[in-house]
């Protein structure tokens, strides 16, 4: 019998869950192709920039045994010939194709700042940024520009190492976070020396090699500007002819399938179930990596698909190595009252990244075991009250 052939593209969160569930049945053969040769911690990056960890961990860790990886990158998906091809130039063809290319820097759309600002979100930016600051003087003024997580996390990182950090939010500090939780950052941020600029002023209007100007007329000066304001995702399924949301995410029905063809499969940051997708977190990604595989294998046992089920706890947010915030939200994403800091906070934060890389070897050794998270009951009304908005399912195999 003829074994089905899956490729999958992309080894983050979501690609590594979904290549080790495949490899439940014996009759498929799982390729998953990725740039690098090691698995991204993308969640301790701003811990690379400020030197407290390299980020990575060895495939060998956390892919079941049976996947074989490919080092390199897809450029384009034939998806009426089933294959893909490489930038080596080689084609790999598929029965099946998992689409987890995730997510990286978006265009800041800011004059400057693709010349003179650093962003962090991938291993490589992170390493470039990181010599940067090692080059740059200790007294050298820092600014980082956006209010999220990523920005909330490298401005503290830097300021617990001694550096002067500017974080200019360009709106509201942590627009996650409940108030709460909210002034429980600022606090911490005070305490480390970080000045925030936040308020309708503080948005970023250009980038100079040594300042940031804002929306209110002030120039700040910076001899190091770090961007963390926003997320992209690569264009792969756009320029192969697929159908994508505005952000360029795969347009996929609720069951993760793409809304043009049966036979490829989306999950994690690069995925919009419905066009309505989820935040771009391994919180979801690590949730869709496994959805997404569960749909192939249905296929395969000729059942029918689940829907698309994600939960979420909340926020983590590490404030340097001694403190954090743990904000808890509802499943459906929505932050409440309640939140853990200080001390404790750091040790959850660091337990959360801990425990993200076993689930993906515990799912490594033991395909299909990954099942407790907590579902969002509310998702159904929301598919409901846009039922006419939502994109057509594909036709079927």
């Amino acid at each position: 019998m003829k074994n089905t052939e899956v490729v999958v593209i992309g080894g983050g969160y979501a690609g590594v869950m979904a290549a080790s569930r495949l490899t439940r049945r014996a009759d498929v053969t799982v390729t998953l192709i990725n740039p690098r040769a090691s698995f991204v911690e993308r969640i301790r990056l701003h811990q690379l920039v400020g030197g407290s960890h390299d980020a990575v961990v060895r495939y060998d860790r956390v892919l079941a045994e049976g996947v074989r990886l490919v080092v390199d990158t897809v450029t384009r998906i034939d998806a009426a010939g089933r294959g893909v091809t490489l930038a080596s130039g080689g084609t790999v063809g598929y029965d099946y194709l998992i689409y987890a290319v995730g997510s990286g820097g978006a265009d800041p759309g800011v004059p400057g700042a693709a010349e003179f600002a650093h962003p962090i979100a991938t291993l490589e930016a992170a390493q470039r940024l990181r010599a940067v600051l090692a080059a740059a003087p200790s007294t050298a003024p820092v600014t980082v520009v956006g209010a999220g997580p990523t920005g909330i996390e490298t401005a503290a990182e830097l300021a617990e190492a001694g550096r002067a950090v500017t974080l200019v939010c360009g709106g509201v500090l942590g627009p996650y976070l409940h108030p709460r939780g909210r002034r429980s950052v600022a606090g911490r941020l005070a305490g480390l020396g970080v000045t925030v600029l936040d308020g309708p002023g503080s948005k970023v209007t250009a980038v100079t090699r040594d300042a940031v100007r804002l929306g209110d007329g002030r120039e700040l000066p910076s001899e190091v500007t770090v961007w963390t304001a926003g997320f992209g995702v690569p264009d792969l399924a756009a320029r192969s002819g697929l159908s994508t949301d505005a952000a360029g995410r795969l347009l996929t029905d609720e069951t993760l399938t793409s809304v043009d063809d049966g036979r490829v499969v989306a999950a994690g940051d690069a995925a919009a179930p419905s066009d309505l997708p989820f935040r771009m977190s391994c919180q979801s990604a690590v949730q869709l990596g496994p959805q997404a595989a569960e749909t192939v294998l249905s296929r395969l046992a000729g059942e029918r698909p689940a829907p698309v089920s994600v939960g979420f706890a909340g926020q983590c947010v590490s404030l340097g190595r001694r403190a954090g915030v743990f904000q808890f939200a509802h499943r459906d994403d929505t932050a409440n009252r309640y939140r853990l800091g200080g001390r404790l906070g750091a040790k959850l934060k660091e337990f959360v990244c801990r425990s993200t890389v076993w689930q993906l070897a515990y799912e490594a050794r033991r395909p299909g075991s990954h099942t407790w998270w907590g579902k969002d009951d509310k998702r159904p009304h929301l598919l409901e009250a846009r039922r006419d908005k939502a994109p057509a399912t594909a036709d079927r195999i």
